[in-house]
């Protein structure tokens, strides 16, 4: 896919479908649904077991009961992520995966390493924390969308048009999967067996890691911290630019969701974020503008620090109808008039 996250058209593409399970009530069922409804996902089945929800190039998001027979054991309580499905763009990939897990990746114990395939051709296993994770041919389609281009100094790219304005965002495509990790430096050795690269750490407690060689940031993010379970961090879904960003955070405030941070900008990966308390657990994000890499791209080492993880940040979001930070009123005159 040409505006996927593996821009370099073999191996793995990206995500393909998360699948997350509710806490079992009715309320949190209900909520979810709404949730998805505003963050901007296309609705593609809705019954008592399952909710099927769509990105604008294919990827989806799947919501299922937490007893579902269908689902691995959840590696935390509650609302939670159960399984990625990861694309694959070719079947020599796959064919490598395969292979990789039945070969030792030196780690001491091989108990990661147990794997099925199905009579499609999807190959399935557990990685280090216990998360099912698949792999299969991209379903993913091109759409063709781009983001509103920029204006930086001497590299003018916009002319007589302005930036959009968006009501609300939609979201293209899944982005990356943050986990809670307790065993970093082996689940990073587990990946990278299967063909994913390490783009930067913070040495023995986090890994940003990408699909292959060429392509977006990150599509994976292990972190861990003291006396921290396994468990979801975030998943992030990327938008068409800044503007998306914007619009999408501000119509989520109106519809009521709580922010947990945001807007901001990563330093890391250069991506602006916003982030929001999920119902089906952890965090979402929108982001957007995020840094591509290729095989050039010398991983760095970070020490872990508020500035590190956010350039700059806004806590507690801004409310969708002022504009302003919650509880900050409009005057509606220009700054310039005087009072």
């Amino acid at each position: 896919m040409s505006d996927g996250k593996n821009i370099q058209g073999k191996g793995i593409e990206g995500i393909d479908a998360i699948t997350y399970s509710t806490d079992g009530t009715q309320k949190n069922w209900d909520d979810t649904r709404r949730f998805f409804s505003d963050w901007g996902l296309k609705a593609l089945a809705d019954d008592a077991e399952k909710q099927l929800w769509e990105t604008l190039n294919g990827a989806q998001v799947i919501v299922r009961r937490p007893d579902d027979a269908s689902l691995p054991a959840p590696i935390e309580p509650g609302p939670t992520l159960r399984e990625v499905v990861w694309g694959v763009n070719d079947d020599e990939t796959l064919q490598s995966i395969a292979k990789s897990l039945s070969s030792p990746y030196g780690i001491s114990t091989n108990s990661y390493q147990h794997y099925s395939v199905s009579s499609d051709g999807k190959i399935s296993t557990l990685d280090p924390h216990g998360l099912r994770i698949v792999f299969q041919r991209s379903v993913k389609r091109e759409t063709g969308i781009q983001g509103a281009p920029t204006n930086p100094y001497g590299n003018t790219q916009r002319v007589d048009m302005p930036s959009p304005v968006y009501a609300r965002a939609t979201p293209v495509d899944i982005g990356h999967v943050v986990l809670f990790s307790d065993r970093v430096i082996a689940a990073e050795a587990f990946y990278q067996s299967l063909g994913f690269v390490t783009s930067d750490r913070y040495p023995g407690r986090g890994v940003f890691m990408r699909c292959a060689a060429e392509a977006g940031h990150h599509d994976l993010f292990l972190l861990q911290l003291p006396d921290k379970a396994t468990g979801l961090n975030h998943i992030a879904f990327t938008v068409r630019d800044i503007h998306e960003v914007f619009g999408g955070g501000l119509h989520m405030s109106r519809c009521g969701w709580k922010t947990q941070l945001g807007p901001g900008r990563h330093p890391i990966s250069s991506a602006y974020f916003w982030y929001f308390e999920n119902p089906c657990g952890g965090l979402i994000e929108y982001n957007a503008d995020e840094d591509k890499l290729t095989d050039k791209w010398q991983a760095r080492d970070f020490e872990p620090g508020p500035t590190v993880f956010a350039e700059w940040a806004i806590d507690g979001g801004l409310d969708g109808n002022t504009r302003r930070q919650p509880k900050v009123a409009a005057s509606g005159a220009f700054l310039t008039e005087k009072r």
